[in-house]
């Protein structure tokens, strides 16, 4: 289950904040021009700000080196400004700062940020605990906790990780599975216990619209079978980024039951972040209001948090898209849950 930045694209999200203080105009300016595409100018208004303990200038420098924009990509540079933001207590920083040094495979370093996100319900970190839990190579090996895990990273819309349940539930026995079931219920009230008491003190979600968004290379558990053969073709998906605290989870899914099968070990199997198909959320003359209606979009619904806001101009109009989807049917999917909540939705391939 290693994961290395050269596999695919990377689960982190580029969530650029606001800051707070006198950094506070630099900090939003350069927001501004991430969002016009000048990543130069962005990078000159964060850095000031940055070296002096902006922990959200620290943190979208991290972003900025991790994807190469503006700056020559740097995962040194990356995991600096990540630590820097994350020892201020910048939780969306930690998160990333854990999942940084996994891909490093410093596992024994990454391990308690990852255990920090899990327990806050950020679904990354989840699915590489999960994963971790049921192959046995980093922690130890307990299928109940790992089917709990991914479980709660599946309710939360991370595709790789509903797509590792259905694998899952050929080896795990049907009353583990429902066991697991019961505990990402509790799991759930947990994060958001969690997460309340740790908004309050400090700096977890932006102030202001997440303009784009990359992801980190997940891993997939290694799954056993009772033979040799060809691993599983991988599945196409988008890879989301962090979740946004406070959002309301999608309830936890129910997986079909299946014979348990004896254990041996498969080639693991990762996921494609590519796709044609988007969601378009709205339409306006002014961009602000694009941006404005993200954010509250990506607070009340969780699976949008894991997904990219595009901002599409054509004439004086801006489009809000997010994506990417594999297939029509994924961005349907995704509008349904748009429209439950109350906004208009409707698929567009690119």
């Amino acid at each position: 289950m290693t994961i290395t930045h050269h596999s695919v694209a990377s689960l982190l999200g580029i969530a650029l904040l606001l800051g707070s203080g006198p950094a506070l105009a630099d900090v939003k300016a350069g927001v501004d021009a991430w969002g016009r595409g000048d990543f130069q100018t962005a990078i000159s208004e964060w850095r000031g700000p940055a070296e002096k303990g902006d922990a959200d200038a620290q943190f979208n420098l991290g972003q900025a080196y991790k994807l190469g924009r503006g700056v020559p990509q740097d995962l040194v540079q990356a995991e600096k400004w990540y630590k820097r933001a994350a020892d201020q207590g910048h939780l969306q920083a930690s998160d990333n700062y854990g999942l940084v040094l996994f891909q490093d495979n410093r596992r024994a370093e990454a391990l308690p940020y990852l255990q920090a996100s899990a327990q806050r319900g950020e679904p990354r970190a989840q699915y590489v605990l999960g994963t971790g839990h049921f192959n046995g190579d980093f922690v130890e090996k307990d299928w109940v906790k790992a089917y709990t895990l991914m479980t709660r990273a599946s309710a939360q819309q991370l595709p790789q990780a509903t797509s590792n349940l259905a694998q899952m539930d050929r080896y795990i026995p049907v009353e583990d599975r429902r066991r697991a079931i019961a505990l990402a219920g509790q799991m759930e009230q947990d994060e958001k216990r969690v997460r309340t008491a740790q908004i309050g003190g400090l700096r977890t979600a932006p102030s202001s619209g997440a303009v784009e968004t990359a992801q980190l290379p997940p891993s997939r558990p290694a799954m056993p079978a009772p033979a040799p053969a060809p691993s599983p073709a991988p599945t196409p998906a988008p890879a989301p980024g962090p979740i946004t605290p406070g959002v309301t989870y999608a309830p936890t899914p129910a997986p079909s039951p299946a014979p348990a099968a004896p254990a041996a070990t498969a080639a693991p199997v990762r996921a494609a972040a590519t796709g044609d198909w988007r969601v378009q959320l709205g339409a306006f003359s002014d961009e602000n209001k694009a941006k404005n209606l993200w954010t509250s979009l990506e607070r009340k619904i969780s699976a949008l948090s894991g997904l990219q806001p595009y901002l599409v101009k054509a004439g004086g109009i801006t489009r809000l898209q997010a994506g990417p989807f594999a297939t029509k049917a994924q961005a349907d999917s995704m509008c349904g849950s748009v429209k439950a909540a109350g906004n208009d939705c409707i698929t567009k391939r690119r």
